[in-house]
């Protein structure tokens, strides 16, 4: 099977409606399968510790297709892949940032990090922007 054929069917799949269900056995960690339980039975998290498992399990599911595909996109048109400055631009607006009215610093911090840490994500630019305005100011 194709990936984006998988990709198409895992999002059929999650977007179904919920039928009938399957007996599993799944190993858990004993200190998860604790943790869940306390969650469910004392806090109220879910109904039980199977609802909050499965919800988990989808969550991660459609988290997972999604990043795929994302990457399939990328793959078929680098030029939509967003940039660092975008990334760390796109963070500062989610956050309420401050930095996001000032994306000449951003862009420099962007430019900057990857020298330090070439593997460097949208919190790293943050951090160094806000770093070069602390040390300016």
């Amino acid at each position: 099977m194709e990936r984006t054929e998988a990709i198409d069917q895992i999002i059929e799949l999650l977007d179904a409606p919920e039928g009938s269900t399957t007996n599993t056995s799944m190993r858990l960690p004993d200190t998860l399968r604790k943790a869940a339980a306390l969650a469910v039975g004392a806090l109220d998290m879910a109904p039980s510790a199977t609802t909050v498992t499965a919800d988990a399990l989808r969550a991660e599911l459609e988290h997972f297709v999604f990043r795929v595909a994302l990457e399939e996109i990328y793959r078929d048109d680098p030029s939509l892949r967003p940039s660092l400055f975008d990334l760390a631009l796109a963070m500062a607006q989610m956050d309420g940032s401050d930095l996001a009215d000032d994306p000449a610093a951003l862009r420099a911090a962007a430019a900057a990090v990857v020298t330090w840490r070439p593997d460097a994500d949208a919190d790293d630019v943050l951090a160094w922007a806000a770093g070069a305005r602390w040390a300016t100011a």
